[in-house]
């Protein structure tokens, strides 16, 4: 693999609380009782208006869930780093691939300015090339247009590109794109793997550099 394309939250960073908090600062604006940590964890993939939609509940009009969702961005900004941290290992792991020449991209739902701001302030930003967010394209992931643009800016061809996410929506937009997907076990959702299994998973960052950097020294890429 000369690229590796991350997702974000519950791939490279544990933003679950921070999440959870700022969901249950919007619901308890509109009088709603607080959602537990993993019910909001189950409904993190998809962007901010997917989020805050699924989180407001079916009683809640579109009036209400713009209003929820302006109220969330503005909590979240302002605390979007109490609580997140990059996961066990992924500082490490992100060096090794960076110390090898492994080209490497951040793809993600949430928009662009919070996420970049999230990757700077852990001191993870000198890893990536790119990072792009769900408003920073037409559509957003599981639509190919993300990794297909990075793709096209780094020109790297689709069978040595390969996606890496916690949710079946990764495996989705992979699969969409035409690469090879790599499943986090320690994310939000990996039971949803079940349905759309990626090519391959790892419990743990280090087995992903380990097999990313064994796979490009069998090429001759990087020196034994």
């Amino acid at each position: 693999m000369d690229l590796l394309i991350f997702d974000l939250d519950g791939t490279l960073v544990d933003s679950k609380l921070d999440l959870a908090h700022a969901v249950n600062a919007a619901r308890a604006h509109f009088g709603l009782p607080r959602l537990d940590l993993e019910t909001v964890g189950n409904y993190i993939g998809n962007g901010a208006p997917v989020l805050i939609r699924r989180a407001m509940g079916p009683q809640a009009n579109e009036a209400e869930v713009d209003k929820a969702l302006e109220f969330f961005m503005a909590y979240y900004g302002d605390h979007k780093l109490d609580n997140t941290r990059a996961y066990p290992g992924i500082p490490e792991a992100l060096e090794e691939l960076h110390r090898d020449d492994v080209r490497m991209a951040v793809l993600t739902n949430k928009p662009v300015r919070i996420s970049g701001r999230i990757i700077e302030g852990l001191g993870l930003s000198k890893y990536f090339t790119h990072v792009y967010g769900g408003n920073s394209f037409e559509r957003k992931k599981p639509d190919p247009l993300g990794v297909e643009t990075l793709l096209e800016e780094t020109g790297v061809p689709k069978e040595r590109a390969m996606m890496v996410g916690d949710s079946a929506v990764d495996v989705q937009t992979a699969r969409n794109a035409g690469v090879r997907v790599c499943g986090v076990t320690y994310g939000f959702q990996p039971e949803s793997f079940a349905a759309d299994p990626p090519d391959m998973i790892v419990s743990r960052p280090e087995e992903l550099a380990r097999a990313v950097i064994a796979e490009r020294k069998s090429r001759g890429v990087i020196q034994s």
